[in-house]
């Protein structure tokens, strides 16, 4: 009776709640979209301010730095597909939600194991393990989709250094050939003063790589990072929009009832071996023959055991007198030998 009572308010709380999920639909991440495209159109204008020095800058080294905003632009379009992709799969969600079968014709990419789980089930109640099950395949394809923009992040920041010690290593090296090409006894000053002009182009060259290429590195890094928030910011949304709505349509009776079907299990088990330790003890008076034996057997083996541990003593006491008995030898060896050379020191003495 119990049991039945569990499930029917199971089934009341979950008619409660299968509404719900009708209410509110989704919301789209176009507050995102709108922030991203804001923010370029902020940089691109200070890029516009700036076009000569930009430009300046840039030619110091045009295949590094090209590489470097080649590697910007593709993050930027990865940032924006990751937000865009979020919206087909809300649209579906939302469809699925209002019962549109029309529009659910497109099949979703990040909730796919979700389309899958409830194309096999007849209503739209799921067990908290399949709404875990769900939240968790989720959590970790959009886990995923980030991993490229980050690692994108990172990849701007090195090409930054490698261009640095790049530069530096020019200039170090420019520096050394200035300096062995100058010889102020060849000519006047000022021919002196023109060849050193003319070496330190190289210096002045390869600074310019080094400290250009950490400038675009840097600056596309805090760019595609601010992006690569934005991005993280819409999937969180969708995430926790998602899991507040399958929280409204999750049958708690399902549990439940798995619960009184584990309590069940656990009786029938514990009777199983109730009567099995009952059959153990009517079945025990044939083997007392056997357990005699195995007593015999357990006292002659004590016995050995004894007589083993008496010899092991026997010969650790052989052993400790014998190590005694040299060290006496030992001892006498050294006396006789001290002897001897007291002996061999006075002659004289052995003589009368």
């Amino acid at each position: 009776m119990q049991a039945e009572k569990r499930d029917q308010q199971a089934g009341n709380f979950t008619r409660n709640y299968n509404a719900d999920y009708m209410a509110t639909p989704m919301s789209t991440p176009r507050i995102m979209m709108i922030t991203m495209i804001i923010f370029l159109i902020i940089v691109a204008f200070l890029a516009a301010v700036l076009s000569r020095q930009i430009h300046t800058f840039f030619v110091t080294n045009p295949g590094l730095n090209g590489l470097i905003l080649g590697v910007l632009l593709a993050g930027i379009l990865l940032a924006f597909g990751q937000v865009i992709r979020l919206m087909p799969e809300i649209r579906w969600v939302n469809s699925l939600r209002r019962g549109d079968d029309g529009s659910m014709s497109r099949p979703p990419v990040l909730l796919a194991p979700m389309r899958a789980l409830i194309g096999h089930q007849q209503s739209m109640a799921l067990s908290t393990s399949s709404m875990r099950s769900i939240l968790d395949s989720i959590a970790t394809r959009l886990d995923e989709s980030r991993d490229i923009s980050r690692y994108l992040i990172g990849l701007l920041v090195f090409l930054g250094l490698l261009g640095t010690f790049w530069g530096l290593l020019e200039t170090i090296g420019s520096i050394g050939n200035t300096i062995q090409t100058l010889d102020p006894a060849s000519g006047s000053t000022n021919d002196v003063l023109d060849a050193l002009k003319a070496g330190l182009q190289a210096p002045l060259t390869g600074m310019g790589t080094a400290f250009s290429s950490s400038l675009f590195g840097l600056s596309g890094s805090l760019i595609l990072g601010f992006l690569d928030l934005q991005a993280g910011r819409a999937q969180n949304r969708f995430y926790t929009e998602l899991e507040n709505w399958l929280s409204t349509v999750t049958d708690l009776g399902s549990d439940l009832n798995q619960g009184s079907v584990a309590a069940q299990g656990s009786t029938e088990d514990i009777r199983d071996i109730a009567n099995r330790l009952q059959s153990m003890q009517e079945n025990g008076s044939p083997n007392q023959r056997t357990t005699a034996a195995l007593a015999n057997l357990a006292e002659g083996i004590h016995a050995l055991v004894k007589n083993m541990r008496s010899e092991q003593q026997l010969m650790r006491d052989w052993a400790e007198r014998q190590a005694d008995d040299q060290q006496a030898i030992r001892e006498t060896l050294d006396k006789l030998n001290k002897a001897l050379n007291n002996a061999n020191r006075d002659p004289s003495g052995g003589s009368r």
